[in-house]
């Protein structure tokens, strides 16, 4: 069993089987965080972390829609390194659809994922959170939560829930100590975009390509550092310039 010391920080990562999650726990590790990687995607999560093995990587199975999977992932971070100082809400579900042809089902899966999840995530975390040194929470929203883009009516409205979610955690936790920051990417090449999407948005960013998972990676070790401590309701948009482009 590996147990955090006093001067060790320790993050929780939710969806972190690929994309910007996988980025967010590699960063993470190389400034000797210990991390546990959480993800629905559990066969995935174990192959992406056995490459190489990490002893200092916990992979938790972990629904964020369950308040019953994050008492369990919690626990087990709780047993394994004695505390948290970070909790990453990274995990998010995309299924773009025109407000015509959004049915009540995606729409709610969508919510369900990238606003109710975060906002058990922090339920649960929070008497870890406050009995740690330097405490913070990260928010993966989305630049359509500063930019309303077209035919994803569930993805944004969740987005923007998420949005007002952080900040109001923000304002209220700053006074216990907890700093609670978010960053709000824009077109980023994850799994979940296809190829024929990526050219597309490639072709019209402002800086000639579309975002890579490492980038938003830097921009949430940053605000989980201690040396972010000043920063609190801080939202990093991160996009490339993409949001330029797209009316209010």
């Amino acid at each position: 069993m590996t147990v955090a010391m006093s001067d060790t920080r320790v993050a929780l990562v939710t969806g972190a089987a690929r994309g910007q999650g996988l980025a967010i726990v590699r960063r993470l590790r190389r400034d000797g965080v210990l991390v546990a990687a959480g993800d629905v995607l559990v066969a995935e999560l174990e192959q992406a972390l056995s490459e190489p093995a990490d002893p200092d990587v916990l992979a938790l199975e972990l629904d964020v829609t369950s308040e019953r999977s994050w008492r369990a992932a919690v626990a087990a971070v709780q047993e394994r390194f004695g505390g948290l100082n970070v909790l990453v809400n990274n995990a998010g579900y995309l299924n773009g659809r025109s407000f015509l042809d959004e049915t009540v089902e995606n729409f709610e899966r969508q919510w369900r994922v990238n606003a109710f999840g975060p906002f058990a995530g922090i339920r649960a975390v929070l008497p870890l959170l406050q009995k740690a040194h330097s405490p913070a929470i990260v928010n993966t929203l989305s630049a359509a939560a500063y930019r309303v883009p077209a035919a994803n009516v569930g993805y944004t409205a969740s987005k923007w829930a998420a949005r007002g979610l952080s900040l109001t955690a923000a304002g209220e936790l700053a006074r216990l100590g907890v700093r609670v920051n978010a960053v709000l990417p824009g077109p980023i090449a994850t799994p979940m975009l296809d190829a024929a999407t990526i050219e597309r948005l490639a072709a019209t960013q402002p800086i000639g390509r579309i975002g890579h998972p490492d980038d938003i990676a830097e921009v949430v070790a940053f605000l989980a550092a201690p040396s972010a401590e000043f920063l609190a309701g801080a939202e990093v948009l991160a996009d490339g310039g993409y949001s330029l482009q797209v009316p209010h």
